[in-house]
């Protein structure tokens, strides 16, 4: 089975084309947040690349956030339109799923993304035998909220941590597009080969609708 996935994320424009779970070509552009000019020129130079056409592909995988409200749209979006256009199944993974694949030791692991003003995105997931689970889903909270909830609920144990949300605890912050194919393989052969309508994760609102929230709210 091949896997074309796709990151937007970040500021990093990531595309990837896996065998199953095994990596045959992947492109990364650190150009900021232009992904709605780069990310088209740079999935037909990775399928040239690998001698591919997307008539080739088997799956498409997106990253669907949390991350840049904007860069996350336009990733699905293309996905979608991959689907639609040449009946390709896709799945979604979050963003702190993907976070999640950079520990390679059994255990509980918390992943979190920064998202401003001491708050962040957070997931926990157990790793098994190469296997993840997750035992608190993707969610925004306060640094103080998430530490409470390691020391009640999970006191005692080992928690290895990924990301960037808690800054004492900052380490592996990178976002693979191969380990997002990865999970992404492994969901969609856990529901016996079918696909889903992705959508994407956002776990806040955007900066402009709070904002013009709290700017109605003050006009009342």
């Amino acid at each position: 089975m091949k896997i074309l996935c796709i990151d937007t994320s970040s500021k990093l424009c990531s595309v990837a084309i896996l065998e199953n779970t095994t990596l045959i070509n992947k492109l990364e552009l650190d150009n900021g947040l232009t992904h709605s000019e780069t990310l088209m020129p740079l999935i037909k130079d990775l399928l040239e690349k690998s001698n591919l056409t997307l008539k080739d592909i088997n799956l498409l995988v997106s990253d669907i956030g949390p991350g840049s409200f904007t860069g996350i749209r336009i990733g699905v979006a293309t996905c979608k339109a991959f689907s639609d256009s040449i009946n390709i199944p896709c799945v979604g993974i979050s963003s702190l799923e993907v976070l999640a694949y950079n520990s390679k030791n059994d255990g509980i692991i918390c992943s979190t993304i920064d998202c401003k003003n001491d708050n962040c995105y957070f997931a926990l997931y157990e790793l098994v035998d190469e296997n993840y689970t997750v035992l608190e889903e993707p969610c925004a909270k306060t640094v103080t909220e998430v530490l409470d909830i390691l020391n009640t609920k999970y006191s005692g144990k080992q928690i290895n941590f990924v990301g960037d949300g808690i800054p004492s605890y900052s380490t592996n912050c990178y976002l693979n597009v191969e380990s997002l194919g990865i999970a992404g393989y492994k969901k969609f052969i856990s529901n016996n080969n079918v696909g889903e309508d992705i959508l994407p994760l956002y776990l806040k609102k955007p900066q402009a609708q709070r904002q013009l929230e709290e700017k109605l709210k003050n006009a009342n």
